[in-house]
């Protein structure tokens, strides 16, 4: 299985995410985009996924809630921006409900090789101690966790 990499450079407001996925970009963005296989994948494995509200279109927008076994919930929230497409990729706006504010702006881009397909993913925050609050919140172990669960939900598609 490939590896996650998160770069986040010191001094710098962004988070960059990659990781290759051995499944074709049609479907890969497929996983991304259609809500009953994003409750699927995204998220911590301990964690289980209710989408409140998924409207994959320009102007469009996103609810999801993510429920802890103890009874907790974490809502997120955000806004398409264009229409996502495989050519152009995922453009959306990204705010963990808990930390109102702290919106972060994603890009996630699909690059199919010898049927492969790498995810490139760059986030940025209003600064450098926003995405840094970002980091400290766990945000690598979820994202981790969460493209393990999507290369295993791959593995049962194609």
């Amino acid at each position: 299985m490939s590896e996650t990499v998160i770069t986040a450079e010191p001094g710098s407001p962004y988070i960059e995410i990659t990781r290759e996925f051995d499944a074709p970009a049609d479907l890969v963005f497929r996983a991304f985009t259609d809500p009953d296989l994003v409750a699927r994948w995204l998220g911590p494995r301990r964690l289980t996924m209710k989408v409140d509200h998924w409207d994959a279109r320009h102007g469009g927008g996103y609810r999801y809630t993510h429920l802890d076994p103890e009874g907790g919930e974490y809502h997120f929230r955000g806004t398409f921006h264009g229409t996502p497409s495989l050519d152009d990729g995922i453009v959306q706006t990204f705010e963990f409900e808990g930390a109102p504010g702290q919106v972060a702006l994603e890009r996630i881009g699909f690059t199919e090789v010898d049927g492969k397909t790498t995810v490139h993913s760059i986030s940025v925050g209003f600064s450098v101690a926003s995405r840094d609050e970002f980091l400290a919140s766990g945000m690598e172990h979820g994202v981790r966790d969460s493209y393990d669960r999507l290369g295993e939900l791959l593995a049962t598609l194609g």
